[in-house]
């Protein structure tokens, strides 16, 4: 059993890496923004000191099962659920409330019932993993349902941390598509959660939708015996969150527009589209909760012409939490992107090493979802060369666990020309495997 003290609020920090030097009538700017917090939650999974006493540790969270007819086949992967469910319940921090959901094509209270959440203490997490052993399979599927539920109940507590874990083992073939956009809109910014896909049989857009909405993670257990490693892993994690609610606050002065915001590490996540507006040219971002860590994104913003010689603040990035009150708490970290015409063609030509390595990761997430929607469509031209575009990439920029789950999917000529052959015969927990993890990143090689 993993013991964790309450971490300490961590500290932010933002540094900003970009070239300022446009030539003369360029007006697009581009920054890698670094954000950092330390001296809170774990960082690389490391546990903390023994756990606390006391009534609250400032989080609450729902751990939804997929329970649908589906996970008795084979009887392993209901099995195996129950067991993952367990050992994230041995992983829950003292204090911290929580809950299990049985999910089929309704929602189901399994633990502690009557619309409440448990405080996890020895007695707690025992009853809820003597409830889980009564967990069986039957029904549909409607996760829309499910996240419904687990909005209720964590809304009830007092907590600055939400957070659901949700596993599916296959399609939302009970509610419409719909139906499921409505439930992830009504639940966006009142949780994060994190979904996963257990076995093949499970639609890759809908779970990465879901962690996307809610600006978790999304993987495959392909092996429905991983399932207990990974939710005791992403319970860690959960655990060590301790800031929710984080946005990254872009101002830019008159004339200035923002033409994206995206994470690019450690995925590749779109934000532009999120934006609140915060005041007079300024808009926030969401980015959910942090633990210690550091995340990476890219801020575009699009200047006005200025000539030769003249310099201009072009955006300044901030980390605030929004207050039900319309105001913000400033987290005390902020990075400046500049703007300064030059007749120099060397300077102003030249990519910063960190903007050029995040675009190409961002081509390379976008080439391999292109490259296999083709695949599934019957374009075998189309296809290779989206792939092979993405072996290219993948090499170039150092990214090899992309790189060896392309190498299950095509035959590799050439990596450095992109150059491949498609495989005949693909396993279908490889191909799922490269569509849910072709946002992940590698950062910039040192």
């Amino acid at each position: 059993m993993a013991n964790f003290s309450k971490p300490s609020v961590p500290r932010f920090s933002v540094d900003v890496y970009q070239n300022e030097y446009l030539p003369e009538g360029g007006r697009e700017v581009n920054a890698i923004v670094t954000v950092t917090s330390t001296g809170g939650g774990t960082l690389a999974g490391a546990t903390a000191a023994p756990r606390p006493a006391g009534p609250d540790a400032g989080a609450a969270v729902a751990l939804m099962v997929d329970c649908s007819g589906s996970m008795d086949y084979p009887p392993t992967k209901m099995r195996n659920a129950r067991d993952a469910t367990a050992a994230a319940v041995d992983t829950l921090r003292d204090g911290v409330h929580f809950t299990v959901i049985g999910g089929t094509h309704v929602a189901k209270e399994v633990y502690p019932g009557g619309g409440r959440l448990a405080v996890a203490d020895a007695v707690t997490r025992e009853q809820a993993k003597q409830a889980l052993r009564r967990l069986s399979a039957g029904g549909g599927t409607a996760i829309g349902t499910w996240l419904r539920l687990a909005d209720r109940l964590l809304s009830s507590a007092d907590v600055a941390i939400r957070h659901g874990i949700l596993l599916t083992d296959g399609r939302n073939e009970h509610e419409s598509p719909e139906d499921l956009k409505a439930a992830l809109d009504a639940c966006a910014g009142r949780f994060t959660c994190d979904a996963r896909g257990v076995g093949t049989d499970w639609e890759v857009k809908e779970v990465t939708s879901i962690a996307s909405a809610l600006l978790g993670t999304a993987d495959i257990v392909a092996d429905p015996a991983g399932l207990a490693a990974d939710f005791t892993r992403m319970m860690e994690t959960a655990m060590g969150k301790e800031v929710a609610d984080v946005a990254l606050r872009v101002w830019t002065p008159v004339g200035t527009t923002i033409r994206f915001v995206k994470q690019v590490a450690p995925t590749v996540e779109e934000l532009t589209g999120r934006r609140t507006e915060a005041g007079p040219r300024a808009g926030d971002y969401p980015t959910g909760s942090w633990g210690d860590e550091s995340r990476d994104y890219h801020v575009c913003v699009e200047v006005p012409a200025a000539g030769l010689g003249q310099e201009m603040l072009a955006a300044r990035v901030s980390l605030v939490v929004p207050q039900p009150d319309g105001s913000a708490q400033n987290l005390g970290a902020q990075g400046l992107v500049r703007a300064v015409w030059t007749d120099d063609m060397t300077a102003s030509t030249s990519i910063n090493p960190q903007v050029a390595h995040y675009t190409g990761q961002a081509e390379l997430a976008q080439a391999i979802q292109e490259g296999l929607d083709l695949r599934k469509a019957g374009d075998i031209d189309g296809a290779t060369a989206k792939l092979g575009r993405a072996v290219q990439l993948a090499g170039a920029s150092g990214n090899a666990d992309t790189a060896k789950l392309l190498a299950k999917v095509v035959d590799v000529v050439d990596a450095a020309t992109g150059t491949v052959r498609l495989k005949a015969k693909v396993a279908e927990a490889d191909e799922m495997t490269l569509e849910t993890r072709s946002t992940k990143t590698v950062r910039v090689k040192k």
